[in-house]
């Protein structure tokens, strides 16, 4: 039983941002999508945005994403559920 709480624990997602269109701000060209759903704040660790990914949940400019390591530019558009999140030049 334990372990089931420790596992149901480490994939609860964290608080969501309330709904609208969030900016991430990157320096490089490109991203990685997992990194962006990371660092946004959609997913805390890998195998969560891996997840999300396998189960078709992420869309990229309004098309089902489902490789982690696709690469995002600025301007590029991403939503998971009710989280939509643009990219931005730093």
């Amino acid at each position: 039983m334990r372990r089931l709480l420790r596992l149901a624990a480490r994939t609860q997602r964290p608080a969501q941002h309330n709904g609208g269109m969030h900016e991430v701000e990157i320096s490089d060209s490109t991203i990685r999508l997992g990194q962006l759903l990371k660092l946004a704040g959609v997913a805390e660790h890998g195998a969560e945005a891996k997840a999300l990914l396998e189960e078709g949940e992420v869309l990229v400019n309004d098309a089902v994403e489902t490789r982690r390591g696709r690469q995002l530019t600025v301007d590029d558009e991403v939503s998971v559920g009710t989280e939509e999140i643009r990219i931005i030049r730093a």
